[in-house]
């Protein structure tokens, strides 16, 4: 594949410089254009962790995916400009404080032309726009969230805050650079078992300047500056028509009526 039709997917059209202000532009052109979905789960159509898959997806069946795969066909992307890409493994926040297992989310670190390290992340749903530094840990305010990153020098940690909340951590990692392959077990986890919430919902999430639309089982949300308002759906010809209006998705299969009837 080549990187053109990657561009031409995202409506990126500016400089291809492995620069600082690229990767921003390349990092937000995404997340307005690739929803974050998990649609072929409970289609029950497997998702295999290989390149040529993923840019399939992504880019000519101009689908979304989860984390594996957005960060997954991103990083090809960026790889294929000059960017020097790490896959990096993180573990989820859960409620009770504690943390998801190794590799259940993947995220990048992006290195510039000018030497400084990114964090990026088109996969992780309602999360930011712009990437963060890794080589100065500063505060990012985007979208009525303010993002940052700590460290003890070992592992980092994701927080973000909205005026009236206080700092929560989104989740945890280290720098240590993985291969695309060792993703494969998490992303069959949540592919099969009963404990994924993906298999437990129909989810379609897509960034907007202004925050983020997402169709969720029989809901639609429309989340501006962190706060949300939500619609009830009829059933699944307006799950379709909203799937194709508002995240241009058009999918060829049919949920059974079980699954329907399930709340998916």
């Amino acid at each position: 594949m080549q990187p053109e039709l990657y561009l031409d997917r995202i409506g990126y059209k500016g400089h291809r410089e492995p620069t600082a202000g690229v990767l921003r532009d390349l990092h937000r052109a995404h997340m307005l254009s690739v929803p974050f979905e998990n649609l072929d789960i409970p289609a029950k159509r497997p998702i295999v962790l290989e390149a040529d898959r993923l840019l399939h997806k992504v880019v000519e069946l101009r689908r979304g995916g989860f984390c594996y795969e957005l960060n997954g066909a991103f990083a090809w992307l960026l790889r294929s400009l000059g960017f020097d890409v790490k896959m990096l493994s993180a573990r989820v926040a859960r409620k009770d404080g504690s943390f998801s297992p190794e590799f259940d989310h993947m995220a990048l670190e992006v290195r510039d032309a000018a030497g400084d390290c990114w964090l990026a992340d088109v996969g992780f749903g309602d999360c930011f726009l712009d990437p963060l530094s890794l080589s100065r840990l500063i505060d990012s305010p985007q979208l009525g969230w303010t993002y940052r990153l700590i460290t003890d020098e070992i592992a980092y940690w994701l927080q973000r805050k909205s005026n009236e909340s206080d700092w929560a951590t989104q989740y945890q990692f280290t720098r240590t650079p993985h291969q695309l392959e060792e993703f494969a077990p998490m992303c069959h986890f949540h592919q099969t078992s009963a404990e994924s919430s993906f298999t437990q919902r129909r989810l379609c999430s897509l960034a907007r300047s202004d925050g983020r639309i997402t169709l969720e089982n029989r809901r639609f949300i429309t989340t501006r500056n962190a706060i949300k308002t939500e619609t009830g759906i009829a059933g699944e010809e307006e799950f379709r028509r909203l799937l194709l209006e508002r995240f241009a998705v058009t999918l060829d299969w049919r949920m059974a009526d079980s699954e329907l009837s399930s709340g998916l």
